[in-house]
């Protein structure tokens, strides 16, 4: 995925300031798709010269300070949205940097790795939470809408996705804490 189509996607969602959708960006997206402040600005700036977002600026008439700049996909936007989603071949390749690391640990020895898995293995249990608290939160009417059904289904990606790597955590975590002893 690239930056500019997940904040179209977000956009899509729901038109937003530069600063609400960072903070968007900071809690739901960002637990499978991250992007700094900045890169989101530079994006909505590049997005608007496109011709794919449009501003408005919503608030007060006259009082420069209380006035929002809100962004809005135009037609064309999510037109480059479709596009995007239909013909972007995604990479089987795992960018994960802590499979680097356990490679690099295959092939020169020990080095510590046992604190970090336990770190990340806390991390992913806190996230794996998080989706449980989502899941009570949001989906739990009887009758979902397509909408929700496919965010929903999304959702369960992530929690499938936490539980196995988490499996798989546990099970790795005898071999590097073996190395300790």
């Amino acid at each position: 995925m690239s930056t500019p189509h997940a904040i179209l996607i977000a956009l899509l969602e729901k038109p937003s300031s530069g600063y609400d959708l960072a903070r968007r960006f900071d809690r739901a997206i960002g637990y499978f798709w991250q992007a700094t402040h900045q890169q989101i600005y530079r994006e909505l700036g590049r997005m608007v010269s496109a011709g794919w977002v449009a501003v408005v600026e919503e608030g007060e008439e006259g009082a420069a300070a209380s006035r929002k700049k809100i962004y809005r996909v135009l037609p064309v936007g999510r037109e480059e949205v479709m596009r995007w989603a239909r013909d972007t071949r995604l990479s089987v390749d795992d960018r994960n940097v802590f499979l680097l690391k356990l490679r690099a640990d295959a092939v020169i020895g020990p080095l510590g790795l046992g604190e970090e898995l336990r770190r990340l293995i806390d991390e992913a249990r806190a996230r794996l939470e998080t989706y449980r608290e989502i899941e009570r939160r949001d989906f739990g009417a009887a009758h979902l809408t397509r909408a929700q059904q496919l965010q929903y289904a999304i959702l369960k990606a992530g929690i499938h996705t936490q539980t196995t790597w988490l499996a798989w955590a546990e099970e790795l975590r005898e071999i590097v804490d073996d190395e300790a002893a």
